[in-house]
């Protein structure tokens, strides 16, 4: 009885990995279409990209200036 039980499950349970890999597989997009998607995203575009960059290395110096001093630097700038 209980060999049955365990077999019923392992069954029960590749059922529903197949049936989820089966669902996986028709959602997900194809290699065309992943690949227009990478093409498509912001970070592709070198303008953007360069704007990326800058504003990352300026928020790393804030930061980076924040790190080093003991002042509050919200009372600093002004509550909203």
């Amino acid at each position: 009885m209980s060999s049955m039980k365990t077999f019923l499950s392992a069954v029960a349970m590749s059922g529903a990995i197949g049936i989820g890999y089966g669902m996986w597989s028709i959602i997900s997009p194809g290699e065309e279409r992943r690949k227009e998607l990478l093409k498509n995203l912001p970070e592709s575009n070198p303008g953007r990209m360069e704007e990326t960059r800058r504003r990352n290395a300026l928020m790393l110096q804030v930061l980076k200036e924040a790190a080093e001093t003991d002042d509050n630097i919200i009372a600093r700038h002004g509550s909203r």
